[in-house]
Parts: C-alpha cells; sequence; structure tokens
C-alpha cells in the first residue's frame, strides 16, 4: 500500500553549517546544473534510476520522477560559517572548482553570505574565525540558531527546510550521562556543559523545530539517545554519520566482494594526503581519532571476523590522514590489501585512488537532503537507516549491527522507495521466471 507522502510543494531550504570546500561546491554544482552549464553527475537522486517489477518488464525510471522529492530548481541555499566569506570568495579559495564556472555564476554565489557560526575551537583546535555567535549559555546559542532558521524561512518564503553538517570534524568524545535524554541534554547546555559540542547545538536547534538534520561528518552529535528521543517527540528524521567518499567507498565496494568469495584478509594500510580545511583539522590527534573510529569500524561490519575467524580473525587494520597543503582538495589515497586464497596461499590488492573529495561529497550531500525532506514528507522520523548508503559510519538502533555493503546498502534504500511508493519490493530471487516455464 502506497504511504501518504506530503507533496514537495515550494521551496525547500538547505541550511549547511560550515560552508567550505564540501558546501561551496555543492552550492556551486546545484546553481550551474540548474543554469545548463553542467550536469549533477553523481548525484542518484537526480541520475539514477529504480528497477520497478519484474525485469521482463523493463520498467526502469528515474528515481526523481518515481519519488516525490523537491525540484533542484526549488531550492534555496543558506549557513553559517566562522569566516565572513561570501560562497563566491569561500568556493573562489577552496580551488575545487574551475574559477571560468564561478565567474559565470557569481551574482548568485555572492548573494550567499554566512550567518555567524556557534563555535568552541576546543572542539576543532586548528581553525579559528571572527564570525562567531556569543552568549551566556549553549542554550541560549541554541535559541540564536533557532531565530536563524526562523528568519531565513521567512525571508526566502520557504515550505521546508533541511540542515545538513558539512562543517568540520570534532574532536573525538564518547556519550555520557548528559546525552542519554533529552532533559539531561536540556540541562547541560543550560549549564554550559563541556561535554555538548557546537554540532549538538545545530542538531537540537533544528530538531526542536521539527526540521530534518544529516550528520555529514563522523561527529557523535545525533548519535545518542537524547537526539533520538527529540526526533521522534517532534516527528523529525536524521541520519548520520560521515559522508561516504574517497578511500572509505573503495573499502565498501572491495571489501564485499572479498567476503563473498570467501578469500581471507590478513592486512589492510590505508594511508592518505589530503591538503585543504578538512585535513588541516584532521592533523589534529583529537579530531583524527574521531575520523579513524568512523573509518576502523567499516571492515569489520562487512567482514565479520566473529564468524570468520579463520579468514578475517587476524585482520590487521591501519589508517593513516597526513596534511599535505599542496594537494588541496586532490586528496590522495593508497592501499595495501594482502590476501590469501585456496590453501591458505597468499596475494595483494593495491589500490591508488586520486580523488576530488568535495567532488565526491557535494552529490551525497545533496542526495541526503532530497532524501531525508522526502522523509519528513512521508511520516519518517528518527534514524533513518536506509540512508546508510551514503554514509560511512551508518546510525542505527541501539544493539543493531549496521550494515555497510554498499551494495546492501543500495538494496535497502531502492526497496524502502518502493515500499513508500507502494511497490513489490525486489527480492532479487529470480526463481520465477523458471518456474513460469515449468
Amino acid at each position: 500500500m502506497k504511504q501518504q507522502i506530503q507533496p514537495a510543494e515550494g521551496k525547500l531550504g538547505i541550511l549547511i553549517p560550515g560552508l567550505g570546500a564540501v558546501a561551496t561546491t555543492l552550492i556551486a554544482g546545484v546553481i550551474a546544473a540548474n543554469k545548463g552549464l553542467a550536469q549533477p553527475t553523481g548525484s542518484l537522486t537526480q541520475t539514477g534510476h529504480i528497477r520497478l517489477g519484474k525485469r521482463t518488464d523493463n520498467n526502469y525510471p528515474k528515481i526523481k520522477d518515481f519519488v516525490p522529492l523537491a525540484n533542484i530548481k526549488d531550492i534555496v541555499f543558506g549557513g553559517w560559517d566562522l569566516y565572513e566569506d561570501n560562497v563566491y570568495q569561500a568556493a573562489s579559495l577552496a580551488k575545487v572548482l574551475d574559477q571560468h564556472l564561478l565567474d559565470k555564476i557569481k551574482p548568485e554565489l555572492e548573494s550567499i553570505k554566512p550567518m555567524k557560526a556557534v563555535f568552541d575551537k576546543s572542539y576543532v583546535e586548528n581553525l579559528d574565525g571572527p564570525n562567531v555567535k556569543k552568549a551566556a549559555t549553549k542554550m541560549e546559542l541554541a535559541e540564536m540558531l533557532i531565530k536563524d532558521m526562523e528568519d531565513f524561512k521567512k525571508q526566502h518564503n520557504l515550505n521546508r527546510i533541511v540542515v545538513v553538517w558539512c562543517a568540520s570534524t570534532e574532536k573525538y568524545i564518547q556519550a555520557t550521562a548528559i546525552h542519554q535524554s533529552l532533559a539531561a541534554l536540556e540541562e547541560a547546555m543550560k549549564k554550559n556543559d563541556a561535554l555538548v559540542a557546537p554540532s549538538m547545538i545545530y542538531a537540537y536547534a533544528a530538531l526542536k523545530q521539527g526540521i530534518p538534520f544529516v550528520m555529514g561528518a563522523p561527529n557523535l552529535t545525533v548519535d545518542t539517545p537524547a537526539m533520538v528521543e527529540l526526533g521522534k517527540k517532534t516527528k523529525t528524521p536524521l541520519a548520520g554519520k560521515d559522508f561516504k567518499t574517497g578511500q572509505t567507498l573503495m573499502k565498501t565496494i572491495i571489501a564485499p566482494g572479498l567476503e563473498a568469495r570467501c578469500l581471507g584478509v590478513s592486512g589492510w594500510f590505508s594511508t592518505n594526503i589530503l591538503g585543504n580545511r578538512d585535513g588541516l583539522v584532521l592533523d589534529r590527534p583529537e579530531n583524527f581519532r574521531t575520523k579513524e573510529v568512523s573509518k576502523l569500524g567499516v571492515l569489520e561490519d562487512i567482514l565479520r571476523p566473529d564468524l570468520h575467524p579463520d579468514l578475517y580473525g587476524n585482520l590487521y587494520h591501519k589508517i593513516r590522514i597526513n596534511y599535505y597543503p599542496p594537494r588541496g582538495d586532490n586528496k590522495e589515497s593508497w592501499d595495501n590489501i594482502d590476501i590469501f586464497g585456496w590453501l591458505g596461499y597468499p596475494m595483494q590488492i593495491k589500490i591508488n585512488f586520486l580523488c576530488r573529495d568535495s567532488i565526491l561529497a557535494a552529490p551525497v550531500a545533496l542526495d541526503l537532503a532530497l532524501f531525508i525532506d522526502l522523509a519528513k514528507r512521508a511520516g519518517m522520523s528518527g534514524i533513518q537507516e536506509w540512508l546508510s548508503f551514503f554514509l560511512k559510519s551508518p546510525q542505527t538502533k541501539p544493539g543493531l549491527r549496521p550494515e555497510n555493503d554498499l551494495f546492501k546498502q543500495l538494496i535497502k534504500l531502492q526497496n524502502t522507495l518502493r515500499y513508500l511508493m507502494g511497490e513489490e519490493l525486489i527480492t532479487h530471487l529470480g526463481l520465477d521466471y523458471y518456474e513460469e516455464e515449468a
């Protein structure tokens, strides 16, 4: 039965904490696509297809034609940043996109100026800037963000808003008593508890108003009982964590193949060089630890050494990220994978991925924004595990093992869309084609 989904009427606001390389690449890309200057390559919502019915039906509509997503021409962008540069200036500084493309859409980019950010240098030691909110308590900062969102909606005559975090990776923290309930979190915000991170203030402000929130970094943020409780209370969807790009994307493609063929893995060494603001932030051990935890869990969840101790029980998994300014946003990663096969004979796989970090992340951020807006209009709330296809460290219900296999994640996403639209779910069994001949 088709679910009741409110239509995507009017304009959709996408508010972004952190108007750096990823955010400006996203914004410029959508504007360029709307003007016919470029194609939204890499975006599942804009270019992907979905199969409906049997293979013999040959019915493969585009996803954006199958489900009622917001049209990218109806998107209005805004955001916060600790630097005062408008989006044209920030995009020019990031040097991700060619300057001649940015110049063609300069007026549109210049019109987007950052609101003052909520920032705590103790969470991101390697950054500092002047465009920062001041308040007596963290709860007052949340109230200021709520007003920002309300004013933005009125100013641009928006029907709906979503918030997508594109700012930095914060230092590593673990959930404590203040994160276990909404009441405890709110009390901690009033008392300026040090374990209320800036990203949590943004998430609280959004979810409190019923605005969907996506965590694009590996920060704890919404992966706490308090935030899930708030999402359920306000009937609001949330998703996290960490946009899946680059090296981890490769792992979620390759590791499922090795596991499916029962090939053993004794070691997986991963190293990166990156020169953008993200690389600078991750140069601090406290911030790298947050990213490391996100990236390390992927292989264990896919390979399941608990089920295959002979194949993966002694896997040595090492990750390195090195800040290298000359490379800018053009991240390069190297993976050395030591595997073994029949009778234990060793083999190796080596991967050298010269990727563009923000080019991979921008379409992921767009898809998450459009899908979480769909989730809100479909009456879905709390954790949206079906969006794990786009995320390195998918948030799940406590006690539920995350699914990190990219191909299983895609099936989950597609079947969720089929379910919402009242279409038959596809299991890929295929025996019915042959039983019909009998």
